[in-house]
């Protein structure tokens, strides 16, 4: 893990007992990385916002490596950071979409995969999906990139994930709005863009996110839905579903549009308090929203199938004797 994100909290290690409660689990983290740093396969550092993370030292590469691993020190890397916050929070979102079985990548990684194949001299895929977005009265074209994205196992389509730690200015709204109105729209790697998910650090980020949508909803909703129009119908707080006409070909030659539901708009908050947690009994911090409740790595809607149970990789990874 260390050494595919280069830089890891405790928390981040927690999501390999994700079959525990988070009591548990972040003892087992905690108790690993303790052993990590004091093998000083790990070495600790602390952002200028008081975050704990660790980077992989030079004796973790060569301990990885004598495994048949490549590995890379992000010692370097890790001591020249100053707030990676962002960063963590969307390698967190990665690990919980994997805790639940599905695919996903931070933006690095996903950048990586779309430029695989690209060959030397030809231009490298920069955005994820290209979005026309209103600066005062001129419209210009823009490439988007999510911070993650994960698969759906159903049908593969992509769920965008976005980590808004402040607030938004008139740019970036306009961006997130383009984002919203994008759902049921094919992406860059041919998939379908099915949900977005908006975690937000404070209650005040997240009004911001909810008006976009609630904009978006009265703008759209009182036209008649047509082929290319969405309409975005909340559901509960924090989550909406959209609404497309879908063309659908009849048995004589003509054709139709059905409004059909093309996918969700998630709107929560980023779980900063589960990082604070301490397991003794000084904790004041609540410890909702990790993997027993219906919170990671996002909120199912009301009515649709529940969450698997999340798996160990280190349990999946022990062969039956």
């Amino acid at each position: 893990m260390a050494n595919r994100f280069r830089v890891i909290r405790t928390i981040d290690v927690a999501m390999l007992f994700p079959e525990r409660n988070f009591k548990a689990s972040l003892t087992a983290a905690q108790r690993a990385v303790r052993g990590l740093v004091k093998a000083q396969l790990l070495k600790r550092y602390r952002s200028d916002r008081f975050q704990h993370y660790c980077g992989i030292s030079k004796r973790g590469v060569d301990w990885l490596e004598e495994a048949g691993f490549e590995a890379s020190s992000s010692v370097r890397r890790a001591s020249d950071m100053t707030n990676p916050e962002h960063r963590l929070w969307a390698q967190f979102w990665t690990l919980a979409c994997e805790a639940r079985g599905l695919s996903a990548m931070t933006e690095q990684e996903l950048l990586r995969h779309l430029n695989k194949d690209v060959l030397f001299g030809q231009p490298l895929v920069q955005g994820y999906l290209t979005v026309a977005t209103m600066r005062g009265k001129v419209s210009r074209q823009i490439q988007l990139r999510p911070d993650a994205i994960c698969r759906e196992p159903d049908d593969g389509s992509t769920t965008w994930c976005e980590t808004d730690l402040s607030l938004r200015g008139a740019q970036r709204l306009s961006s997130l709005h383009a984002l919203c109105s994008s759902v049921g729209r094919s992406l860059k790697d041919s998939t379908v863009l099915r949900n977005v998910v908006v975690f937000c650090k404070t209650e005040r980020i997240q009004k911001r996110a909810l008006n976009v949508l609630s904009e978006l909803a009265t703008a759209n909703n009182a036209e008649v839905l047509v082929a290319g129009r969405r309409h975005f119908r909340a559901i509960d707080h924090g989550t909406y579903a959209v609404w497309m006409a879908v063309e659908k070909h009849l048995e004589d030659g003509r054709t139709q549009l059905v409004d059909t539901l093309t996918g969700h708009i998630f709107v929560q908050l980023l779980p900063i308090w589960l990082p604070k947690v301490r397991i003794d009994a000084s904790n004041t911090h609540s410890m909702e929203g990790w993997f027993d409740d219906n919170y990671l790595p996002y909120r199912k809607p009301p009515g649709a199938p529940g969450w698997s149970k999340p798996t160990s990789p280190l349990l999946t990874a022990i062969k039956p004797r």
